[in-house]
């Protein structure tokens, strides 16, 4: 891995996602705060990275956005961008990239399953352009949670992980989480009995919906003797990569989201799982009044809050917090 020198956007423009000032302080953030913009190589491919970080008494411990779903370094309403800013204008410093694939990055499209070099190479460049970093939180949403579970085993660097709304998705769990959350929720409406005996709901559509998704909810996840080879779901090995890592971990999530009541019912109904958030390294779990993407402001600034919180605990315990 070969990192381009950092690029200061103060003096040669910012790159595309920087154009849009966010309201208030700006000014005065850049007094504390030095963005910079630089390309690293992973695998022969080329992937941006923008870094935050504080003009003066950076920590030894950064935090690396993990991007999750269809996204780029940015995030959605910004929340990567406002985010990094945050933290660094408190002292940690914090990279936000691409994976391959996509932003601006070149090579193939991959998905969160087959970003271990991306994160690799990353954390690699991060600790480059941070000569006083020791460790690292690994800070991802849905499905960037997840990719950054399954990587953390792989890298002593990582010291932490922050964890929100983290992507488990089963056929059953999927199932279970729409007859709880949506089905039984709808039943108890009176604007869907009004609706209904209004001719206003396709009765046969809905009731084969409901049919196929209790038919789905009762197929076990595994065979109760299954085969030494079969694979594993995606929460069993996430929790796998958990319990095989050495970093602390902690959980966001979202009051009005599907994916994190997803999360909640499959917790719920592993004893591995339980283990986990019973375990010396487990941090605990954050609720926020927010959609899954914390598309508000007040929502962000929680999130940033709550997670600034989490590195300094994780920092704490991994080493004293230079500021």
């Amino acid at each position: 891995m070969s990192a381009v020198p950092a690029v200061d956007t103060a003096s040669a423009g910012r790159v595309p996602d920087e154009r849009v000032t966010d309201a208030g302080g700006d000014a005065e953030r850049q007094l504390r705060v030095r963005e910079s913009a630089f390309l690293f190589e992973c695998a022969g491919e080329s992937l941006p990275a923008v870094l935050a970080a504080p003009v003066e008494g950076s920590a030894a411990t950064g935090v690396l956005v993990v991007v999750g779903g269809p996204q780029y370094r940015v995030g959605s309403h910004r929340q990567f961008v406002q985010l990094s800013r945050r933290l660094a204008e408190s002292g940690v410093p914090c990279m936000r990239f691409d994976y391959r694939g996509m932003g601006d990055a070149t090579g193939l499209m991959r998905d969160f399953e087959a970003v271990s070099e991306d994160l690799r190479a990353a954390v690699d460049a991060f600790f480059s352009s941070q000569p006083q970093l020791e460790r690292v939180v690994l800070w991802g949403l849905c499905d960037g949670a997840s990719a950054a579970c399954l990587y953390a085993p792989t890298d002593a660097r990582v010291a932490g992980l922050v964890l929100l709304n983290p992507w488990v998705r089963t056929p059953e769990g999927a199932a279970r989480t729409q007859l709880r959350h949506y089905y039984f929720k709808r039943i108890l409406e009176p604007s869907f009995w009004r609706k209904l005996f209004g001719g206003g709901v396709a009765l046969g559509r809905s009731l084969g919906g409901l049919v196929g998704a209790v038919r789905a909810a009762r197929v076990r996840s595994h065979d109760p003797a299954p085969a030494a080879h079969a694979i594993q779901d995606l929460p069993t090995r996430m929790a796998s990569a958990l319990a095989a890592s050495a970093a602390e971990y902690a959980f966001f999530l979202s009051e009005r989201d599907y994916v994190a009541r997803e999360f909640e019912g499959g917790v719920a109904k592993s004893s591995r799982w339980c283990c986990l958030l019973e375990g010396p390294r487990f941090l605990g779990i954050r609720r926020f009044e927010a959609d899954h993407t914390f598309s508000t402001k007040r929502a962000k600034e929680d999130v940033a809050v709550a997670t600034l919180a989490m590195v300094m605990e994780i920092a704490r315990r991994g080493g004293r917090m230079e500021k």
